[in-house]
């Protein structure tokens, strides 16, 4: 059973910094993972992406603040952010695109349950 496991949320003063963890289990195959983040009243936005070969891509909010790294042999996603501010306060979610089994044709997005983020001013 795929699963997504996430750590290191809390509170944080403006300015400070966080590192969440990611880690993911039971699936045959990761083509990617990455972090999203929701804010209350506003939709689920991306923040950073790395492929299995190591690409990353970012939200265009936390370009040079935030960086993702992952660790192929862990199955594990890091986020680290720096510089926080208030707007970054947020529910951040972990995901994964991969394949559960050997058979299935196609990858398939799997959400990890959130981890809060909460940067005070």
């Amino acid at each position: 059973q795929v699963q997504l496991v996430e750590s290191g949320g809390g509170l944080v003063q403006a300015g400070g910094s966080l590192r969440l963890s990611c880690a993911a289990s039971g699936f045959f195959r990761i083509n990617a993972m990455g972090w999203y983040r929701q804010a209350p009243g506003k939709q689920r936005e991306l923040v950073a992406g790395i492929t299995s070969g190591g690409s990353t891509n970012y939200g265009d909010s936390v370009k040079g603040r935030f960086a993702i790294s992952g660790d192929n042999a862990k199955n594990t996603v890091y986020l680290e952010m720096n510089s926080l501010k208030p707007e970054d306060t947020a529910v951040y979610y972990c995901n994964a695109v991969g394949l559960e089994r050997s058979y299935n044709p196609f990858p398939k997005t799997y959400w990890g349950q959130g981890t809060q983020v909460t940067v005070s001013s």
